[in-house]
């Protein structure tokens, strides 16, 4: 089961945290893999974990807010069979604290980065005959976070994202679902709680993972499981599905 022999799948950010979880497990199951990330040096060590494993992957440094970088990052991959739109960054303020640069940066790296990818990976998917594409989300385009406005905004537009391309290209073999984790415990949280909480980091950590009623956080491994089921030919009769993966968050926290 799960095998993605003969795949090729190429994900974004897939340097650290989620998107690296992604790809390690996706190359495990047999995948070909393309790492698109802005970080080379991050991009390089995930393929470096692939290959020391016997696996196969490939590093295309990309700024995936770059429309024509992208099409021409796409263009040398060639066609595939999988696509991961996983590329994000963070940002912690109101509506009236977020200033004009920081939204759109959010915004051009979130919605604009899934689009240029959705965009460019289409007619390489319509060459395998189909395929699938799953986008990563967030509980925060469920229910309201405190101080998360653009990212939420950036993550609900994902999400709806993700139904209008399952409705538009069902006729053409072409899956897409995404997946809405609440917090998970990566690279980021542990530089947020460095960079914040400098003396109670244990402290900050233990209230951050009891925001889930599972009372912790989720596992980047975790996540990636539930990516690679929906990348299997196990799920190919789900699209247009959204997956809170969240202990709990968006339905016991009341």
């Amino acid at each position: 089961m799960f095998s993605l022999q003969n795949k090729k799948a190429v994900i974004t950010g897939a340097g650290s945290g989620i998107g690296k979880a992604i790809a390690l497990l996706l190359a495990k199951h047999g995948a070909e893999v393309h790492i698109l990330d802005l970080n080379e040096q991050q991009a390089n060590e995930t393929k470096a974990e692939i290959i020391k494993n016997n696996n196969t992957a490939f590093v295309h440094t990309c700024d995936v807010s770059n429309h024509q970088q992208v099409l021409k990052t796409f263009e040398r991959i060639g066609s595939i069979n999988i696509l991961i739109n996983n590329a994000g960054i963070p940002h912690i303020g109101k509506a009236d604290t977020t200033s004009e640069a920081d939204f759109d940066k959010v915004m051009a790296v979130i919605v604009k980065g899934a689009y240029n990818c959705t965009f460019a990976g289409i007619p390489q998917l319509r060459a395998k005959g189909g395929g699938v594409i799953v986008n990563i989300g967030s509980v925060a385009a469920l229910v309201g976070i405190s101080e998360r406005f653009v990212y939420s905004t950036a993550k609900g537009a994902i999400r709806s994202m993700t139904m209008s391309v399952a409705k538009d290209y069902i006729g053409e073999n072409i899956r897409c679902n995404s997946i809405s984790p609440a917090r998970v415990h990566t690279p980021f949280v542990d530089g947020f709680l460095q960079k914040n909480y400098p003396d109670n980091i244990d402290e900050m950590f233990d209230k951050l993972s009891k925001t889930q009623p599972i009372g912790r956080m989720a596992t980047p491994q975790e996540i990636a499981i539930l990516a690679l089921y929906l990348c299997s030919d196990e799920a190919a009769f789900i699209t247009g599905v959204d997956y809170p993966i969240d202990g709990g968050f968006t339905t016991l926290n009341n």
